[in-house]
C-alpha cells in the first residue's frame, strides 16, 4: 500500500498522544522509532500486536528504540487501550488521518467479502536519522517484536 521504502526519509509527522500530548518526529532525533500503524484500538489482532511490543518494550529500549502506536481513534479510546493493556509506548490518535496519510496506510481493504477504506497495518523502523531502516507491511500479530527485532 504505502510508496515508502528502506533509504526513505520518514515523513515529517505531528500529532497529539491519547494525553493530548504534541509528539512530533524531530522528537525523536538521535534515537530509532518504531512506528506502528494498525487499524483499531481493542480489536483483536491489533491487541496481539500491541501487547507483543508491549511485552518486548524493555528489549526495544535496551537495543535503542522508543515505539509510537498510531490510529484513527480518538484520545479517549486510544487511552483505554493503553489502561486495560498496560501499554507502555504513547498512541496518536490520528483522527483527521494526517499522519497516516503521511505515510500512506490508508486504502482500499477487503473483509470478510466487503470493501471498505482502512488503515494497512505496517510498521516503519525509523533510523537516529529520520531514514526508513525497515518497512513491514505484512506483520504478524503475535510476533511483530520478533519481526522487528529480527
Amino acid at each position: 500500500m504505502t510508496t515508502l521504502k528502506v533509504g526513505d526519509k520518514a515523513p515529517n509527522f505531528e500529532a497529539k498522544d491519547q494525553a493530548g500530548n504534541t509528539i512530533k518526529l524531530e522528537d525523536y532525533a538521535g534515537k530509532k522509532l518504531v512506528l506502528f500503524f494498525y487499524p483499531k484500538a481493542s480489536t483483536p489482532g491489533c491487541t496481539a500486536e500491541a501487547c507483543d511490543l508491549r511485552d518486548n518494550y524493555q528489549t526495544f529500549l535496551s537495543k535503542g528504540y522508543d515505539v509510537l502506536g498510531v490510529s484513527a481513534d480518538s484520545a479517549k479510546r486510544q487511552q483505554n487501550f493503553i489502561n486495560k493493556h498496560e501499554l507502555p509506548f504513547p498512541l496518536l490518535a490520528d483522527e483527521d488521518k494526517e499522519v497516516i496519510n503521511a505515510f500512506g496506510v490508508w486504502g482500499p481493504k477487503k473483509f470478510m467479502g466487503k470493501e471498505y477504506d482502512g488503515i494497512h497495518r505496517t510498521t516503519f523502523v525509523i533510523d537516529e536519522n529520520g531514514v526508513l531502516e525497515d518497512v513491514i507491511t505484512k506483520v504478524k500479530t503475535k510476533a511483530h517484536a520478533d519481526q522487528i527485532l529480527g
